[in-house]
């Protein structure tokens, strides 16, 4: 734990199609090189990909399928007494945030498609229907956490 003072939380500035905190949050982590067009132009045409796919609204997809990925609990580690158990606990909403953007773009990243849109597409589609990389990251998560649930009184 840091012993000097809190971290301040930087306010995100809203992406300019959508006008959504979110979208800007996950353009951010897309982003390779600081190369934040390149980004935007691969995350706005997945989504127009969505759209021709799906017959839905490209950003309606999406936050669904955010939804769908969200972690509700995860195992941290805490030692006592010699041991490290791996503790159940709550996600904090804005960690549940954004794993849930790394975990879409990194199972997109190693989808087999050939564009980097055509890949993202494929996962958020996937992952709002509860299917794909991303979904199973999350449930193998919540095992995790099922299954250490014994040392939940651990917890401080």
């Amino acid at each position: 734990m840091g012993r000097r003072r809190r971290a301040t939380i930087r306010r995100i500035q809203p992406d300019p199609k959508f006008n959504s905190t979110v979208v800007s949050k996950f353009i951010n982590n897309l982003m390779w090189d600081g190369k934040k067009s390149t980004a935007q132009k691969i995350f706005y045409r997945a989504l127009e990909k969505i759209e021709k796919l799906t017959k839905e609204d490209g950003l309606a997809v999406f936050e669904k399928a955010l939804n769908n990925v969200k972690p509700v609990l995860e195992v941290r580690p805490r030692r006592v007494g010699g041991a490290t158990y791996q503790i159940p606990m709550e996600v904090r909403p804005n960690r549940r945030e954004s794993l849930a953007i790394k975990w879409i773009i990194r199972a997109a990243r190693q989808r087999s498609e050939y564009r980097m849109e055509d890949k993202l597409a494929q996962e958020i589609i996937a992952a709002s229907r509860n299917e794909g990389a991303a979904m199973k990251k999350r449930e193998e998560m919540h095992r995790m956490a099922e299954a250490n649930k014994a040392f939940a009184h651990f917890r401080w």
